[in-house]
């Protein structure tokens, strides 16, 4: 019995990889046109959806950098569960998959977990984005500044609303 457990444990374990890594073609309308030199830098999260690693996150930043080869540099600080708590910092890297638009990525994560990374809107100005996944469970608002008034966070929610994304889990990141 402990045999076929820890098979049966292998082969999910296979299974969510191969999931994990998959090339899905997009499934829902990404920005038209990601100006990506204009998209590097600094922005502040302020809506996500939380995984095992950034729940309770505050502060939370994401740093793009375009590297020599055309990978992006990622970096994703956050404090944990408090504006003072311990400082969390993970690098994951990108890699543009649709250079047309630059609106559709792959990002991997502690070098073996490819996931799509979808730029579903970005305004003119790259001040503000919304950032989403093929299986609508996991999404990102994002601006350049740390603060972000109701009305335009709204707006931006609006756009996953009208996705269909599921929001259940859905979280305001703070700032201090």
């Amino acid at each position: 019995m402990k045999k076929i457990c820890s098979t049966l444990s292998l082969i999910s374990g296979i299974l969510l990889l191969a999931a994990c890594t998959s090339n899905p073609v997009p499934n829902q309308e990404l920005a038209e046109k990601v100006d990506i030199e204009e998209f590097m830098g600094t922005w502040y999260v302020h809506g996500y959806t939380p995984t095992a690693i950034d729940k309770g996150a505050w502060n939370g930043t994401e740093t793009y950098e375009r590297l020599p080869d055309g990978k992006i540099q990622t970096t994703y600080e956050f404090r944990k569960g408090s504006p003072d708590g311990n400082l969390k910092t993970y690098h994951p890297v990108g890699n543009i998959v649709n250079t047309e638009t630059n609106a559709e990525w792959r990002m991997r994560f502690f070098g073996i977990i490819s996931a799509a990374y979808y730029v579903l809107y970005v305004d003119p100005d790259h001040t503000f984005t919304v950032i989403g996944h093929p299986n609508k469970k996991y999404a990102w608002i994002m601006s350049r500044d740390s603060k972000i008034n109701e009305e335009r966070y709204s707006e931006l929610r609006g756009e996953l609303e009208e996705r269909e994304y599921e929001l259940s889990n859905f979280v305001r990141m703070q700032h201090q």
